[in-house]
């Protein structure tokens, strides 16, 4: 079936089903395996030197994944995708398969507070220097650019400051330079609220733990290939070029537009280990069924909830792109579906130690390091997700010590509301 031809809400649901499956089943199965067994010796030496696809042990493909990856690869309209066990996974297996020891990546400043220590440390560990930008404008990053860049990087949202870049300049940025842009596109819900394919991105990487699964039932990640790069251009040797891991194929030659994402499989996953387990695969198309309604209730709660603060006499300051004086409002009505989000950035009047007492009061609204879940949580960065992060990054990313990051879930916006007005009165703001 040609997915391209049907919309986002419908390939959500049939992308990656089998319809000749000889058993009839309307559902995926789950295939709790760890190998499988070879027709032939031959066929084994085929799989082995990719020459033949099929499965050749979960580390690397399973059944029940691949159904998932197909699912994910319609949405974004990519050449290929592939799962892995988190998000961070993901960045990871994505940076290590574009460059090596002595290369850079160039990164715009607004970052979750794991891609910050990620880059700060586990690549820096690995001779990969992240050049952070002071800001996202397109010609700081440019101005970072040299001949080992690998690679441009933003967030579709930062996370948790809500800022969006101009992605389109930046791809133009990154492609100037002859290197691919790559997006972490959490924030943009599986491609339902942004798709960075459409303004120039090549990859994406998404935390399937967020909006994707939906509620909170499993860790996952996701690469996705949107096959538009010229891989031969003389940058990226481990793809257009002899490959030592498999008797030197040319990945390229090989694979056309899809090198990328079949690097990540067969060197990166097979190396690293950074698979999903075939249940977790089973939730994950299990949560993309609803993820377009369920983000549509999230994106009017979001916004309900932004005005409710914005005029309580507690708050400080609301954060929200939605609103025409957020600094990356024209941005987000551009690359965001309604020109939202499902999450908002509040400071309350206060200190940190009120604002810990609030968060502690809430009954119904969750303390976790969580977003797009179907329980409202609420996140104080500055103790949990960006905790690591040295004052002078913390300021760079725009955690403050009294910020707190709310992600509306599905319940009734009205008892939300009703929940933070407990709260306030407990608190005593």
């Amino acid at each position: 079936m040609d997915y391209k031809k049907l919309k986002f809400a419908t390939r959500q649901i049939h992308a990656g089903l089998d319809h000749n499956e000889p058993t009839g089943a309307r559902g995926v199965a789950i295939y709790p395996t760890a190998a499988y067994r070879f027709k032939t010796c031959d066929y084994a030496a085929d799989l082995f030197e990719l020459s033949e696809a099929g499965n050749i042990y979960t580390r690397l493909q399973n059944p029940t994944t691949t159904a998932y990856e197909e699912r994910i690869a319609a949405l974004y309209g990519g050449v290929g995708a592939m799962a892995l066990a988190s998000g961070m996974a993901a960045l990871l297996i994505t940076f290590t398969s574009l460059a090596s020891a002595g290369d850079n990546i160039v990164t715009t400043p607004y970052l979750y507070g794991g891609t910050y220590n990620q880059f700060r440390h586990t690549l820096r560990r690995l001779g990969i220097e992240v050049r952070i930008a002071p800001d996202e404008n397109p010609s700081t990053l440019a101005a970072l650019i040299d001949g080992r860049t690998r690679a441009v990087f933003a967030e579709s949202m930062g996370n948790p400051t809500c800022a969006v870049p101009d992605l389109e300049a930046i791809a133009a940025v990154a492609h100037a330079a002859g290197v691919p842009f790559v997006v972490d596109n959490t924030f943009g819900a599986g491609g339902y609220l942004c798709n960075p394919f459409d303004w120039g991105a090549d990859i994406v990487a998404d935390s399937a733990t967020k909006w994707i699964n939906g509620h909170g039932t499993a860790m996952g990640g996701v690469i996705v290939d949107g096959g538009t790069f010229p891989w031969n251009n003389g940058r990226f040797p481990q793809i257009d070029g002899p490959s030592e891991g498999y008797h030197g194929l040319n990945l390229y030659e090989a694979f056309g537009p899809a090198a990328f994402i079949v690097k990540c499989r067969v060197d990166g996953q097979r190396d690293m280990g950074t698979c999903p387990s075939p249940f977790d695969s089973y939730l994950m198309m299990l949560g993309l069924e609803t993820l377009s309604l369920r983000v549509r209730h999230q994106v009017e709660s979001t916004r309900r909830l932004a005005e409710y603060l914005k005029a309580h006499p507690k708050v400080k300051r609301v954060s929200y792109v939605g609103f025409e004086d957020h600094p990356s409002h024209a941005n987000a009505s551009r690359y965001f579906r309604y020109g939202a989000s499902g999450v908002l950035n509040v400071e309350l009047t206060g200190d940190i130690d009120t604002t810990v007492r609030f968060v502690e009061a809430l009954e119904l609204a969750a303390h976790m390091t969580m977003i797009g879940d179907s329980i409202t949580v609420v996140t104080h960065p500055a103790s949990t997700t960006h905790k690591q992060l040295s004052e002078a990054d913390l300021k760079a990313a725009g955690v403050t010590p009294t910020l707190l990051r709310v992600s509306p879930g599905l319940e009734d916006t009205d008892d939300i509301i009703a929940d933070f007005e407990q709260a306030f009165a407990k608190t005593g703001l």
